[in-house]
């Protein structure tokens, strides 16, 4: 373990205790009688107040209501800070003003060498959906839909929410409870349970002109909401594993509804499982289309008859 590594988790370590020994931080961090004095001793100048306790252990007392000191970054971490940033720039996240000044910080923090580095990164690195010509990370591009930090600032207080969307030019307003608030193929995207019409719900967040708390006494309980959904729920009837290429066709596109689990950490292999409405032509026609679009590098688990059906008719259209 680095040196700034280790002084950092002491600092941690010690400042949950009242009393610690240097006997303590010996046998914790494996480390000899002199480092541990040395770490202390570099601790006590960074500024956490520690008492020193005559005897031959060495203890310490540390003084009630402590603040820790500021955080050093190692290198690494400070790499994947940066490299965090660089890869959701460009899309469209709530508080962008705000991560400009968490990254004004993150430079004024770190030494100049580590500056060279991000320098570096920046110029060499480039992540799928963000724009080489925006190449400053403190550049504010992008911004979310206004009204997307004002609803995530509500929900944090409240689940239940009273929603007006504008579509196709009429305004409604939905009484939901807050399922999750996602962002998939460039939207953001609300997932509530309507409790007017007692079932799930997607809205996007562009079409989104005003929410409040939906303050009523008439609520379902978040317990009865979730058994409502569980009545609800659709069994699912087509599951797939995807290759790297099916992979990468899956994120040009898919539809709206349909997810992946990525089955190693290199995120190369993944499983789909969704339900397919059969009774449904349109849905059927799209699923079809679509899985010819994912191309050869899937393996079909199981599969609709009718969605077999689909594909047969698609293909005999290339046959002679």
């Amino acid at each position: 373990m680095k040196k700034v590594e280790r002084i950092n988790i002491i600092m941690r370590y010690i400042n949950n205790r009242a009393h610690f020994t240097i006997s303590e931080i010996m046998r914790e961090f494996n480390i000899s009688r002199s480092t541990a004095i040395r770490d202390i001793r570099e601790i006590e100048a960074m500024g956490m107040p520690l008492v020193a306790e005559v005897g031959r252990d060495g203890g310490y007392f540390v003084m009630p209501n402590s603040v820790l000191p500021v955080v050093r970054f190692t290198d690494n971490e400070v790499k994947a800070l940066f490299i965090a940033f660089m890869a959701t720039r460009n899309q469209q996240l709530p508080y962008l003003k705000n991560r400009h000044s968490l990254a004004e910080k993150l430079l004024d923090l770190i030494s100049e060498n580590q500056k060279d580095d991000l320098v570096l990164l920046n110029q060499i690195l480039l992540f799928e959906g963000t724009n080489p010509n925006n190449p400053d990370l403190l550049d504010l591009t992008d911004l979310p839909h206004p009204m997307l930090e004002k609803l995530i600032q509500i929900l944090l207080l409240d689940s239940y929410l009273l929603i007006t969307i504008k579509e196709d030019k009429v305004i409604k307003s939905y009484p939901i409870y807050l399922l999750h608030l996602y962002r998939e193929k460039s939207l953001w995207l609300i997932e509530g349970f309507d409790i007017k019409e007692e079932k799930k719900q997607i809205f996007p967040v562009d079409h989104l002109i005003d929410v409040e708390p939906y303050t009523t006494k008439k609520r379902l309980s978040k317990k009865q909401i979730l058994e409502k959904l569980s009545k609800q729920e659709e069994v699912i009837n087509l599951v797939l594993e995807l290759g790297p290429k099916a992979i990468a066709q899956f994120k040009k596109y898919h539809p709206l509804k349909v997810s992946i689990s990525y089955t190693n950490p290199y995120q190369t292999t993944a499983i789909l499982k969704t339900f397919i409405n059969v009774n449904n032509p349109e849905e059927l026609t799209q699923i079809t289309n679509w899985l010819l679009f994912l191309g050869r590098d899937i393996k079909v688990r199981e599969v609709p008859e009718e969605v077999l059906e689909g594909l047969k008719e698609r293909l005999s259209l290339y046959l002679p």
